[in-house]
């Protein structure tokens, strides 16, 4: 057991790096478990959109919103959330549900939303494959 010290002393950037992509496992880990503040399941979702009238905003850029995406929903492609964010200011009292293809680019443009002075603020969790994944309906209108 005396050898974990000596080998740390004498290999510690390799042990510094060790311990940071440990924690960064943890971290990740926990954020994933417990799915973040802000995430919605589809269920949670559409109850939100049923009894808040959530608005629903698509980030996911043309080509993919035009394969199919969640009726009503408002397109505002992630690259171009800053500059037509205005375009939510009318509904800035009711709940924002962002959603992308997985639950990544949506996450980020919550965080620009919040950002922007929104407040209730939520990211789908897993996109609209978990859409899917649950039968829940798109449309292509």
């Amino acid at each position: 057991m005396h050898q974990l010290p000596e080998f740390i002393g004498n290999h510690l950037a390799l042990s510094a790096a060790f311990l940071v992509l440990l924690i960064a496992v943890i971290v990740t880990e926990i954020r994933y478990r417990t799915g973040g503040s802000n995430d919605l399941s589809p269920l949670q979702a559409t109850q939100l959109m049923n009894h808040q009238n959530a608005v629903l905003v698509d980030v996911r850029e043309d080509k993919e919103y035009q394969e199919g995406h969640i009726a009503n929903a408002m397109h505002i492609p992630l690259s171009k959330i800053n500059d037509q964010a205005q375009k939510l200011d009318k509904y800035k009292k009711r709940p924002i549900i962002a959603y992308c293809r997985t639950g990544s680019r949506s996450g980020s443009a919550c965080n620009r939303l919040q950002k922007h002075g929104f407040e209730s603020v939520y990211n789908l969790r897993g996109g609209l494959m978990a859409w899917q994944k649950d039968n829940l309906p798109l449309t292509r209108k």
